[in-house]
């Protein structure tokens, strides 16, 4: 029976055991998120590895030459779950990003005729593709398994951090072969593979790299591939057409010859098979060289005992999930424990097992003292996966503080990344978020790194000129709209992450920096547009752009939102803002209109990343930049607002199927929004080390913490139209303020809802019992 047909029914029979601690990788889905929007994948890896080995059914082209084409977009994980065919597993993925690259070391086992072409789908049988049939199709965290129809073969993956492994079960055949295909990409392109090496060292061990210029345009990956069966016979190939042969050409280099380079490798590997005959295959991957992917090999995955790996790869699942132990409803526990499973793949390892890898400059360093690791998604995860990490893993946290830091040493600009991955800034989206991530690490004591070292880089990120108009930002008070796109956007996150480097300098006694970036963090004001209410780009010459359109997504000013949605966007100022809209009222009238209004076809148009799926209203939450707006209502005194708000979206945007997700997961900023309001807490101003309670959606969940502590949420009379929170009590005591802090989170202790059918309009509505904003 495939993962996915086991359906809700089977998620109740197994609600019983999320009350254990044994099990919550049963309530995982995989597949959720898979089909169109949420570009997630189904297939094997580990928590935070390098290696996520997983299907790719089509290799659809980011470009043929001739511009962009947009049906790549749905591939950015590699896998559909509408598609009926398989066209091989690679090693390399991004879990939900809308933008992409990596699908490194492409591996398909077949039977019959050799072909080294994927072939199409409407046509398989003219490549090595191959249909399937989710009925015989499998996942679970740390393993993944599915029949090729059209081969018979059983293929079946798990991996440790930086080894994939695989099993497949071939049927008798004189000509069973297995296809590494080093040209395929993901988002590939003419000319996106720049160099591949590949040598057989013996008859069990191939070693190699690949060089490919793409989102990361100078990325080097080596491997070392090694077979539980010595091969037969082989063939590394080159098909480019080669204008410069050399004296290489005295060899016959397609059949048995133990080494090949060029743009278009591909190799084949060939056995005689019995029926039923398994064969083992490992894939180490490293940043340093194959030596290092053969270190990594040995140790991770010594031997060939795929059922150890699988059940290793699966304990290590259930460690991690287990982290939080949940009592709720069905549904909530499959959303719940699959968010979680999402939220915990990203950043992923990238140094080897000794402690190297490659940096930014091309040169290979050892990270002594820590992790180094790398796929920092950072418009996207500062907002709710970096915060969810510090409470669950922050010592993995202070890892990725100093793999920020380190990324900064190794630039030639001097800053920390913007979106980096595989020793590459690849400039991705706005803001310089890093900055809230070292903030929010260093505010909440984690410690582990050298603070003024940290400032030191949060100052540079912020005064780096050349990147996205800071220079006018520093000089005008904000970023100007005939000079740069998403200006507005550009201004309301510059302001955040200032005010994030203001705390920080504050807290080490830095004034003069902390009265500088104070003012920095309040110019989110010099957007304010009294006559049409909005926080608007603005020109260079103070103006504001005429043929203003609040409702489009595109080209008013805003990235990847509108006017509505992204003039709330002050989640260090609310109260500020409060006050220039004049009174909570008009911002509690302001939310109501965004969630009740409708935003019609034409206003995301131009957006592929927003699309109905993640829309209530005109709330657009399968994006990020909106995932706080909910929580504004408690910053008002209506709090219950915020309740009714957060279980819908919960309830609407999150469900256990493949269309599961209202839009991308961002490599697990989506999941992460699920994990915390499911627990009734949100991080709406990471730095500000509060958590904006909303409403529960569990009836018990128990965090653990560092040092043994946990903290324990329980919810009394929940059910699913009880919404609303009657009062709260922490640690035994009444709480009426409508938040709590990292430090009471950490310290360990019990927070206590009493959920009811009806808002209660008294609790945590005055003034002094709202969230911190600057201006208060």
């Amino acid at each position: 029976m495939s993962r996915r047909s086991l359906g809700l029914l089977t998620l109740v029979a197994l609600s019983c055991l999320a009350a254990s601690a044994d099990s919550p990788n049963l309530l995982v889905d995989p597949f959720v998120g898979t089909d169109d929007m949420g570009h997630t994948f189904p297939g094997a890896t580990v928590p935070f590895g390098l290696v996520q080995l997983s299907p790719q059914t089509d290799l659809v082209p980011y470009s043929s030459g001739d511009g962009y084409n947009p049906e790549a977009y749905r591939y950015c994980s590699g896998y559909q779950y509408g598609d009926t065919t398989i066209v091989g597993f690679a090693h390399t993925h991004f879990s939900g990003t809308g933008h992409s690259d990596l699908g490194d070391v492409l591996m398909m086992p077949t039977v019959g005729v050799l072909q080294l072409d994927p072939g199409t789908a409407e046509e398989p049988e003219s490549g090595y593709r191959s249909r399937f049939s989710h009925q015989r199709e499998a996942a679970e965290p740390g393993a993944y398994r599915v029949t090729l129809d059209d081969s018979g073969i059983e293929v079946e993956l798990t991996a440790t951090e930086r080894v994939g492994v695989h099993r497949y079960t071939f049927p008798a055949s004189d000509a069973a072969h297995l296809i590494v295909d080093l040209t395929a990409n993901i988002y590939d392109y003419p000319g996106k593979t720049v160099w591949t090496s590949v040598r057989m060292e013996n008859d069990r061990l191939l070693t190699g790299y690949r060089q490919t210029s793409g989102w990361a345009r100078s990325r080097v990956l080596y491997f070392a591939i090694a077979f539980g069966k010595p091969v037969e016979s082989y063939g590394l190939r080159n098909e480019e057409a080669e204008i410069y042969r050399g004296f290489w050409r005295r060899f016959d280099q397609d059949h048995d010859f133990p080494e090949r380079v060029g743009r278009r490798v591909k190799c084949h590997f060939d056995w005689e098979t019995a029926e039923g005959e398994q064969i083992v295959v490992k894939v180490a991957l490293s940043s340093v060289s194959t030596a290092g992917a053969v270190a990594n090999l040995e140790a991770e995955a010594p031997g060939w005992d795929f059922d150890g790996l699988r059940d290793r790869a699966k304990s290590r699942w259930a460690e991690e999930l287990n982290r939080i132990k949940l009592d709720a409803d069905p549904v909530i526990l499959a959303n719940f424990y699959t968010a979680l499973f999402h939220s915990s793949m990203a950043p992923v390892v990238y140094s080897d097992v000794d402690g190297r890898s490659r940096g930014l400059d091309g040169n290979v360093f050892s990270s002594l003292g820590f992790t180094n690791y790398t796929v920092f998604s950072l418009w996207d995860t500062y907002r709710a996966q970096h915060p969810l990490l510090t409470i669950l893993q922050p010592q993995r946290s202070v890892d990725m503080v100093r793999s920020l830091l380190a990324h900064r040493q190794q630039s030639v600009h001097g800053v920390l990344p913007v979106w980096s991955h595989h020793a590459n800034e690849n400039w991705c989206m706005i803001g310089y978020h890093a900055v809230s991530v070292l903030a929010d690490a260093y505010l909440k004591g984690l410690g582990g790194f050298d603070a003024d070292q940290a400032l030191e880089a949060m100052i540079a990120s912020a005064d780096f000129d050349r990147y996205d108009g800071i220079g006018d930002y520093r000089q005008l008070g904000w970023v100007p709209a005939d000079r740069q796109t998403s200006a507005a956007s550009k201004t309301l996150e510059y302001a955040y992450d200032d005010w994030t480097i203001a705390r920080v300098a504050e807290s080490m006694g830095r004034t003069e920096v902390a009265a500088e970036f104070g003012r920095r963090a309040a110019s989110w004001r010099n957007l304010y547009d009294p006559e049409t209410g909005f926080l608007r780009a603005r020109n260079a010459d103070g103006s504001f752009p005429a043929d203003f359109d609040p409702m489009d997504t595109h080209g008013q000013g805003y990235i990847e939102g509108n006017a509505w949605n992204y003039s709330l966007f002050v989640p260090h100022d609310v109260a500020g803002f409060i006050d220039l809209l004049g009174g909570p009222d008009a911002l509690v009238t302001w939310l109501d209109n965004l969630f009740e209004m409708e935003i019609d076809d034409a206003s995301i148009a131009a957006n592929e990343d927003i699309t109905r799926a993640g829309i209530i209203g005109n709330y657009v939450h399968g994006n990020e930049p909106s995932h706080h707006v909910p929580y504004l209502y408690c910053f008002a005194g209506q709090p219950w607002k915020t309740q009714a708000r957060v279980r819908r979206i919960m309830t609407e945007m999150y469900r256990p199927a493949p269309d599961g997700l209202g839009g991308n997961d961002d490599l697990g900023q989506m999941s992460a929004w699920y994990v915390f309001s499911a627990l009734g807490f949100y991080p709406v101003a990471p730095g500000s080390n509060q958590y904006v309670l909303g409403s529960p959606a569990v009836r018990r969940a128990e965090i653990d913490l560092a040092g043994g502590r946990s903290f324990v949420v329980i919810a009394d009379n929940q059910a699913p139209g009880n919404v609303y929170v009657d009062s709260v009590r922490l640690n035994g005591a009444p709480l009426d303020r409508c938040y709590i802090t990292h430090q009471e989170v950490a310290a360990g202790g019990e927070l206590h809802f009493v959920m009811s059918d009806h808002p209660n309009r008294e609790w945590a509505t005055a003034a002094e019992q709202r969230p911190y904003s600057m201006s208060r």
